[in-house]
């Protein structure tokens, strides 16, 4: 019989057993990817990688430690498993580290259709990057290009722990994207757009994705800078979508057990206004985050993280959940290299029921952003300040663009006082649409 990798796994888990280890896990990771880049009409490049990345984890009473190894013979997978157990051993005691309940385990895995059966040519990804390059640089006003790109990727991971669990998954992956710039001299802006998915088949046409890249360079030419104001916020679809990054970090279970998150005291409380719905959902089909178990083999389910307007649970793992004298809720996320902490799969912020036109449409004065620079988010307070750049709102409608401002508010009172607009598209793993915030502040001239 042919030796599997989820053999190789069970061994080596099982060597660790032998070795001391009291408990113990493997993970197995491997993936390619294919990616070609075009830039001015030129080839710029093709690459394509290949990985396959072993980690083992063990415990020793209440310690652990993770070793990694690419070397997957048997002399060094031996020496891995004496070294994990020596580094656990002389590790600090973690009284709230160990694997999973058996109870929590998945077992019945679902077809989430993750992987495409066709792997592309280099030449059709080159056709893909051309398409996107030619209808960017084909904007008028468009005057440069930094390039097009496209790839491909095929992953799959495999997890055998002592506690009885085994399960594996794969998945690709298609993207393609086109940066350009408009405008001469000092007077130049840059923009760009890509998408991703599962399959080849539902990635957006290409032409489609450099003329949005090239439309929105040439939309930012003439910039200007406005005077200092509190107005409302409209925050296009692509931006909007890192304000449930910020929920999720001050959520983490991690942060709460250290009682460094502005959240901490929310549980069960109104966070956002009523009717507001936030969900994480592990087994979207062809979700780009999607997965049938966590990174502790545990099982998991679509949740609604905020339900209307009210905060519902914490993102956790084990450990996070042991600390807080709570159950996992299937959040584990791991490399080969890290012990597991809690991580979202495909979050989104359900629709609203108005259009981006309506949602705008009594704005007197406002601001509609398309960029955000700098981290300038404290998870620990809610302050929120960072560099933007978009459009300026008059009488409901978008006209001349900005840049070189800053908006800022409280992450708390931001979120009370969000409304979505009806125009949410799935496309990057974390997804919302466009979103409408009253109160905060643009500081300019």
């Amino acid at each position: 019989m042919t030796r599997t990798d989820t053999d190789l796994l069970a061994d080596l888990v099982a060597l660790a057993r032998r070795g001391g280890a009291d408990g113990a896990d493997a993970l197995l990771v491997e993936g390619i990817s294919l990616s070609v880049g075009r830039r001015l009409g030129k080839l710029e490049g093709v690459e394509r990688s290949e990985g396959r990345d072993l980690g083992l984890r063990v415990f020793v009473g209440q310690r652990q430690a993770t070793v990694s190894s690419t070397d997957h013979g048997e002399s060094a997978l031996a020496e891995v498993v004496a070294r994990a157990i020596a580094m656990a051993r002389a590790a600090p005691e973690d009284p709230h580290c160990g694997l999973a309940d058996p109870a929590e385990l998945a077992g019945d895995f679902p077809d989430l259709e993750l992987a495409d059966p066709a792997e592309p040519a280099p030449e059709c990804l080159l056709a893909m990057a051309t398409i996107a390059e030619d209808a960017a640089r084909a904007v008028p006003g468009v005057t440069n290009s930094e390039g097009a790109d496209a790839g491909w990727g095929r992953s799959r991971a495999i997890l055998v722990a002592s506690n009885g669990f085994v399960g594996s998954y794969g998945g690709t992956s298609f993207s393609v994207g086109a940066s350009v710039l408009a405008g001469k001299e000092d007077a130049m802006e840059r923009d760009y757009d890509g998408a991703s998915a599962r399959f080849l088949a539902d990635l957006p046409d290409p032409a489609t994705i450099g003329r949005s890249a090239g439309e929105r360079a040439v939309h930012r030419l003439g910039a200007r800078k406005v005077a200092t104001a509190k107005v409302p916020i409209v925050y296009d679809p692509r931006i909007s979508r890192g304000l449930l990054g910020h929920l999720a970090g001050a959520i983490s279970g991690p942060s709460i057990a250290r009682g460094t998150s502005f959240l901490k005291e929310q549980l069960g409380k109104r966070v956002f206004a009523p009717g507001i719905r936030i969900t994480d959902d592990p087994h979207r089909r062809r979700g780009l985050r999607s997965r049938p178990f966590d990174g502790e083999g545990v099982r998991n389910r679509s949740m609604h993280l905020v339900d209307d307007g009210v905060l519902t649970t914490w993102l956790l793992d084990c450990r996070s959940a042991r600390q807080l004298g709570l159950r996992t809720t299937g959040h584990a996320a791991r490399g080969t290299s890290g012990v597991p902490s809690p991580s979202t799969t495909n979050l989104f912020l359900h629709p609203g029921t108005a259009t981006p036109a309506q949602l705008m449409a009594d704005i007197a004065q406002g601001f509609y952003v398309t960029e955000l620079i700098g981290m300038g988010v404290n998870l620990v307070t809610g302050d929120y300040s960072r560099g933007a750049a978009g459009f300026w709102i008059e009488n409901g409608r978008a006209t001349y663009p900005v840049s070189e401002v800053t908006i800022a508010g409280k992450l708390p009172d931001m979120f009370k006082a969000l409304v979505p607009a009806n125009d949410l598209v799935f496309r990057y793993g974390t997804d919302a649409p466009t979103v409408r915030i009253d109160g905060m502040t643009v500081a300019g001239l």
